[in-house]
């Protein structure tokens, strides 16, 4: 069996991506499978090293070393330590790390645990603030003095309920969120998956999922943008992870989300789901044809047509073999024209994308009708 070419695997396909963070090595994913990337990042990220409330919090912990440090992400923790270092105090954070119990949430926390000569005591294979909470209140932490590495949004309730149980919590935000950096982008990508411009949006993070919502909500466009998200939906919603997901689920969204909660376990899982999604096809002898709402793909390939050539494709791969009149086309094309002959350049040019004219059969007198192969007879 030949394999898609990479490039192909999402030709025809829009997916707008809402991430700020990793935006840009997202993007080129989709791209290079042949997707039409919109950007409309909702939220920005003030950096680590530019924070310094987070030094400030990470002075606390020189003076007064926590027992336990919870670690939630891989990126926060490189970015704590780059924050350390560029203000002198790496090799002093480091002997705190070294004396204290640290707790990972996700091979991704170990992995960076692991890269700074460090080693994480537990880790939460499920990747979950949740799994953490649980582990720590089933031991008993009255008392226990627990210093928690957060990613942008905060606490996702760990630090509450550690506290309630008697923790001495200091948390520390690695990076935090800022307002949307092109707020216009961001207008343009609600109303283009509220009229079903785009085929999926992809979500990275749960604050992000949230101010999408919030963005959605205050343009006046919940409802359109519920409803194209909507399970089976017109519009794909695509989230990294079950954290993620969260906001959108607590609206009646249920986003596609990976097992590996990674961004190319995403990415394959986005394609595989369009793929399944694809619109109108039928089997030709130069491969399958897919009509989708924005393109069309022969064998695997996208092809270069215009709104006029789309709308007359669709009709003939509707019609999967039978004539499409004059008249129908004419009814289909962008415009009011009532002239024949505009139906027959619309054919003509169609015919041009096509890998063959021959594709598209003339039918004297009647119309226009799809080349495709003849079902074998069925057995006696």
């Amino acid at each position: 069996m030949t394999r898609e070419p990479l490039q192909d695997q999402l030709g025809g396909f829009r997916i707008l991506v809402t991430a700020h963070r990793r935006a840009a090595e997202l993007g080129a994913a989709l791209t290079r499978r042949g997707a039409e990337v919109l950007h409309a990042p909702v939220l920005s990220i003030i950096p680590h090293v530019d924070d310094d409330e987070l030094l400030a919090r990470t002075e606390d912990l020189l003076a007064d070393p926590p027992d336990v440090v919870v670690v939630t992400t891989g990126v926060g923790f490189r970015g704590w330590i780059e924050a350390a270092d560029a203000a002198g105090r790496a090799a002093d954070l480091q002997r705190v790390l070294e004396g204290a119990r640290i707790v990972a949430r996700g091979p991704k926390a170990r992995g960076a645990i692991q890269a700074a000569g460090l080693v994480a005591d537990w880790v939460a294979e499920s990747e979950t603030s949740a799994e953490i909470r649980d582990l720590l209140l089933s031991e008993g932490v009255d008392g226990v003095r627990i210093a928690v590495q957060h990613h942008g949004a905060g606490a996702d309730g760990l630090d509450e309920a550690l506290s309630a149980a008697g923790a001495v919590v200091r948390p520390l935000v690695v990076y935090r969120w800022g307002p949307a950096p092109d707020p216009e982008a961001v207008s343009r990508g609600l109303a283009d998956v509220a009229a079903r411009r785009v085929d999926a949006v992809v979500f990275t993070s749960a604050p992000g999922a949230h101010a999408f919502l919030v963005a959605a909500a205050d343009a006046g466009l919940t409802g359109d943008v519920l409803a194209a998200l909507e399970p089976r939906g017109p519009v794909l919603a695509a989230a990294v992870g079950p954290v993620t997901a969260a906001p959108l689920e607590a609206v009646g969204v249920e986003p596609l989300v990976p097992d590996r909660y990674r961004m190319g376990a995403l990415v394959r899982e986005v394609v595989a789901e369009l793929s399944a999604r694809s619109g109108a096809g039928v089997d030709t002898p130069d491969g399958r044809l897919l009509v989708l709402r924005h393109a069309a793909r022969l064998g695997g390939h996208a092809l270069a047509l215009s709104p006029g050539g789309l709308a007359v494709l669709r009709l003939l791969v509707e019609a999967n073999g039978g004539v499409v009149t004059r008249a129908a086309i004419l009814a289909a094309l962008p415009g009011e024209s009532t002239d024949p002959h505009t139906a027959e350049v619309a054919v003509a040019r169609l015919r041009e994308a096509l890998p063959r004219r021959d594709l598209v059969r003339t039918v004297v007198k009647r119309g226009y009708r799809l080349d495709l192969p003849t079902p074998a007879p069925a057995a006696p």
